[in-house]
């Protein structure tokens, strides 16, 4: 089974996981009532999707 020869530093270890951050998730305002909500899914305020009614507003 193949071990190491030498020990990882910590640089080239966090070079590796350069890319392993997570991205913030994309925020938009709604058009209906113009609070802020997730893209892509119904208006937590006014229950409003791609300009009709989905669900009763809280």
């Amino acid at each position: 089974m193949p071990v190491p020869k030498k020990k990882t530093s910590k640089a080239r270890r966090d070079q590796r996981r350069s890319h392993h951050a997570l991205t913030p998730m994309g925020w938009s305002l709604c058009p209906n009532c113009g609070n802020a909500k997730m893209s892509h899914r119904v208006c937590p305020t006014c229950g409003m999707y791609k300009g009709r009614q989905v669900v009763s507003p809280r």
